[in-house]
Parts: structure tokens; sequence; C-alpha cells
């Protein structure tokens, strides 16, 4: 076992009985990293543990698997990633800046499922033989959804859609070159004028998250209302 993982097993034994949560006291987790990382070091310099290579790298790989969403958490904080699915635990992909790649990350059926049961812990959502496929919300807005076997072919498919809110005026889309001047103009009179307004488009296409509906609601377009992804 290496160095990062027996310290990970150790610091959630601490976290469980100092009956901390990770999700809500985050510098109390950090704080308790920084403790354990030293606290490691000294035990392995008497020769009883393998080396830490690099502190501070293990020290980001702790708090993510900790408080944070281990392996997928670095897509999850890359603001260029769009999408995450897990089609099968070696089979990872992302949707970065609108297009799709395998990423490098290797998981275990068993780590997928505790992703999941961490990923649901806040919407009280639940995933059984009974209730084989689920949507929910992160709480930074993000869109899960998950299916398991018998909805799937064997194994766990997950699908996290993030919320990246890059829009928030029609200036904004002008600037970013999703619209020209006049149409911008154009759209603006319809919502003016009270017209229906229909947005489309393919995934990732930007439709609700940092696109159109952002957009049209800064200039009193209420998208719930009027906007039909």
């Amino acid at each position: 076992m290496d160095a990062v993982r027996i310290l990970e097993e150790e610091l959630r034994e601490i976290i469980r009985r100092r009956e901390i949560d990770p999700q809500r006291e985050p510098e109390s987790v950090r704080t308790l990293i920084a403790e354990a990382i030293r606290d490691y070091e000294a035990r392995a310099a008497r020769g009883s543990l393998p080396p830490l290579a690099d502190p501070g790298a293990a020290g980001s790989a702790l708090f993510d698997a900790v408080a944070g969403l281990g392996p997928l958490q670095p897509l999850l904080d890359d603001p260029q990633v769009e999408e995450v699915w897990i089609n099968a635990p070696d089979q990872v992909f992302c949707a970065r800046s609108g297009r799709s790649e395998l990423t490098g990350i290797v998981l275990t059926e068993q780590q997928v499922r505790d992703l999941v049961e961490q990923m649901l812990k806040t919407s009280g959502r639940r995933l059984d033989l009974s209730t084989p496929f689920v949507d929910a919300a992160l709480p930074d807005g993000s869109r899960l959804h998950v299916a398991i076997p018998d909805i799937t072919r064997r194994h766990w498919a997950v699908n996290i859609r993030k919320f990246i809110a890059r829009a928030h005026r029609l200036e904004d889309l002008v600037h970013a070159g999703s619209l020209t001047v006049q149409a911008a103009r154009f759209l603006d009179a319809c919502v003016d004028a009270g017209m229906n307004v229909l947005v489309s488009g393919a995934t990732q296409a930007g439709r609700e998250q940092g696109g159109f509906s952002v957009a049209l609601a800064a200039i009193g377009l209420t998208a719930s209302a009027h906007v039909r992804p």
C-alpha cells in the first residue's frame, strides 16, 4: 500500500472519530491533512512506513478524496471541462471546450459506487434495484444522472453536466462571437415585445449553461417559463 493510501485511511478514521463533515468544514479537513502529513513523515523517517514523495501533491489528493470527488475532482475544478461521464470504471470521459476526450482516470467498481453515494448524499435521492436510475443536482448546480443494471448492460453509468455560467448578458454573447450585434438587437426587441422564443441546440451547445438562457434571463425573459431547451 502506498503512502497516500495509508494516509487516506488514517484521515478518514480521524474524521469519523471527530464527527467532522468534510463538505461543511473544509478548513478543518485541511488542518487535519497538514497535521496527518507531518505525523506521517516523522514516522516514515524512522523507516516504519513508505516515504511520501510529494507532500504538496499528497495534500491535494487527500483533500479531493475526503472532501471532494476523488479522482473526478480535478475535472470538476477545470473551467474548460463542461461534462463528465463514466461508461465503465476504466472509461471516464469528459467534454473539454466542446470536444469529447477519454481521460486517463481508471477507477474500480467500488470507487464508482462510493462516488455516486457521495454525490447523492446532499440530494436525499437513493439508487437501488427498485430505483435503478436517478437525476439529482450537485451543490454547485451541476446536474447528475446515474443508471445501474439492469437499465445499463453491465456497469454503472454516470453523467455530470457542469453548471458553467460564462455569459450573463447579450453583450457577453456578442463579445464571445456567439451573436452578431444585429441578432442581439433583434432578440432584445423580441423579448421586449413579449414574443415566444425557442432555444435549440445539441448537447454542450450552451442552451442552458452559460448560453442563451442565462443571457435571455438577464434581459427579462424567464427561462423556465418561456425558453424550451
